[in-house]
């Protein structure tokens, strides 16, 4: 950071005086401030534009270095399983999303045994309920639709998300429109579904709907990644190792792994077994990303989430 802004910090942290960055003059509150990197203050805003070509590298920067902060921090854990009460798996492959409740629920729990309040095995073969609010399971792929319009109707992120993904492969009754699912992915994004923007990001990427705009396509990644998005975050990782930005790959990789995208790990592994000097993973990073990849496996880790993805790893994600 500059001494301007050093300066300016003092003078703030101090005695609450503002100094113009172009001219020195003290002023009050209410000078005019970057809007960029909100750090510098000038007394007006003919003082602000003097000053631009001055400031205008380091205000980049410092902009730089937040945003990559925000980027590269781990982000929070998924929600817990509403049964088990054990954190669900990042992956969709380890849960189910319940139309009836709009409850997202761990294999394990889907698929455990019931017992009554007696501590007695019941069939639950017959009814099929749902485990969480016991409502009978849907009987066809009709029933399961008017159950998801439900679900959007009570703005549920998930389903309108879903939704969107009936409408990009047209499948259930939905025609194939690529315009249709990215206004619904926009408006999940808006109630702050990950998985949205990542799909935003994805239409982005590969032109489905919208023009071809890898500009559009990291920027909608960013913001999943950020949220949790493990696809996204590998995906960045990819962009970044194809650009040669191998550090910045690594770090992309290393918060995918944390958070049990296996693909993130492979990609490590490879560029470690691969590699030829600097610019590519160590055996040290290769060997921390695995620990990391352990520490999120005995987190998610029980024995009804083993026996489920043994009985059936071919289950639906959602009904």
């Amino acid at each position: 950071m500059s001494n301007i802004l050093q300066n300016m910090s003092t003078a703030d942290s101090t005695d609450d005086i503002s100094v113009c960055a172009n001219c020195g003059k003290e002023g009050s509150d209410n000078m005019n401030t970057c809007n960029k990197c909100k750090q510098v203050k000038y007394c007006n805003a003919a003082c602000k534009k003097k000053h631009r070509h001055k400031h205008k590298k380091e205000c980049e920067r410092y902009v730089a270095e937040l945003h990559d902060k925000e980027l590269f921090k781990q982000p929070p854990p998924t929600e817990d399983c509403p049964i088990c009460f054990l954190l669900l798996p990042t992956l969709a492959s380890g849960r189910i999303y319940k139309t009836c409740c709009g409850k997202q629920i761990c294999t394990g729990c889907s698929y455990a045994p019931v017992y009554d309040d007696q501590g007695n095995k019941v069939d639950n073969d017959k009814q099929n309920e749902c485990p969480f609010c016991r409502v009978v399971a849907p009987k066809s792929i009709k029933e399961v639709v008017e159950r998801l319009k439900k679900r959007v109707e009570a703005e549920d992120p998930i389903a309108i998300h879903n939704l969107g993904i009936h409408y990009r492969v047209g499948e259930h009754g939905f025609p194939q429109d690529h315009t249709k699912a990215l206004e619904l992915w926009h408006r999940a994004a808006d109630l702050g579904y990950a998985e949205a923007y990542g799909s935003i990001g994805y239409a982005y990427y590969w032109g489905e709907g919208v023009e071809v705009d890898m500009k559009k396509a990291l920027h909608y990644y960013k913001l999943a990644a950020i949220r949790g998005d493990v696809m996204a975050r590998h995906n960045l990782g990819n962009n970044e190792y194809r650009a040669g930005n191998v550090n910045r790959a690594l770090k992309h990789y290393k918060i995918a792994v944390r958070s049990g995208y296996s693909k993130s790990l492979n990609q490590i592994n490879e560029m470690y077994k691969n590699g030829r000097g600097a610019g590519h993973a160590t055996k040290d990073e290769y060997t921390k990303a695995l620990q990391l990849y352990q520490e999120y496996l005995g987190e998610i880790k029980s024995r009804q989430r083993d026996q489920a993805a043994a009985f059936d790893s071919e289950r639906c994600r959602y009904y």
